[in-house]
């Protein structure tokens, strides 16, 4: 049987006589017969194997930042005990399990997105004055002031600490000063703020979620706010004035952690 990838040729055929002299048996004839295969694999490739199933590609690494800032953080609050911590970034499962297993109750108030849904109202109504031609726009210190009777709404010194990101960069003037005392009542004497300032205006917008005790997590994230600001050393201090003392930490990334104790 001819296998794959072999060719074969015509079989000669050979024949030897043998001089026969009389009164002798006759002459022997010998024939034999070859069949000869040559095996021409190069003229002829073998069929390619069959492709195997395709196997995903690993997903990117999710980018970490070293956080001294939350490791003094941490370390300050280590004797609250059975503390209460408000998170005002975007809810990460992560973090809240973080603090749950260190026995803290944490309350979760995404801060951005609450300004984000309120001023997309606001634009709906100015939109439907100016059609009707009949009414007044409110200015931006009473949008802040009415934003700020639904949100934030704790009893005086609530908390021991407050995650506030880098939520600062991105809040709105008229805000600021407002949300940074609101802050300062709900928080218990010797209760923490822990903030990010860029000292740049970022690439992209992004959130944090912690990882381990001084890692965070960076995913950038669609923005819910424009970059309003990069501060600088004298606003910051200005701004927390209320505040008993401030502690700062400058990263590779240039991002300034600022923890303020009440």
């Amino acid at each position: 049987m001819i296998q794959p990838g072999e060719v074969n040729l015509p079989m000669p055929r050979l024949t030897l006589s043998i001089p026969w002299t009389r009164g002798t048996e006759k002459p022997m004839v010998l024939t034999w017969g070859m069949n000869w295969q040559l095996k021409t694999r190069s003229a002829m490739p073998a069929a390619a194997a069959a492709p195997g199933p395709k196997t995903a590609a690993a997903p990117a690494p999710i980018p970490t930042r070293v956080s001294n800032g939350l490791k003094e953080f941490l370390w300050l609050l280590s004797d609250a005990g059975k503390g209460k911590l408000l998170d005002l970034g975007q809810v990460s499962q992560n973090t809240l399990n973080f603090f749950i297993e260190k026995g803290f109750r944490v309350t979760t108030e995404d801060f951005l997105r609450s300004w984000r849904e309120f001023m997309n109202v606001e634009e709906d109504r100015r939109r439907k004055v100016l059609l009707s031609k009949d009414g007044e726009f409110p200015s931006p210190d009473a949008l802040a002031a009415r934003f700020l009777e639904d949100i934030l709404q704790y009893p005086p010194e609530t908390f021991h600490g407050v995650l506030a990101w880098d939520l600062f960069d991105y809040m709105e003037p008229e805000l600021l000063a407002r949300v940074v005392s609101r802050l300062h009542d709900i928080l218990r004497p010797g209760g923490l703020v822990l903030s990010l300032f860029h000292s740049r205006t970022p690439e992209r917008y992004c959130r944090y979620r912690i990882l381990e005790n001084q890692t965070l997590e960076v995913l950038p994230t669609p923005p819910l706010a424009p970059h309003v600001r990069v501060f600088q050393n004298r606003e910051i201090l200005d701004l927390f004035g209320k505040f008993r003392s401030s502690k700062s930490f400058v990263g590779r990334d240039q991002i300034r952690e600022a923890l303020f104790l009440k």
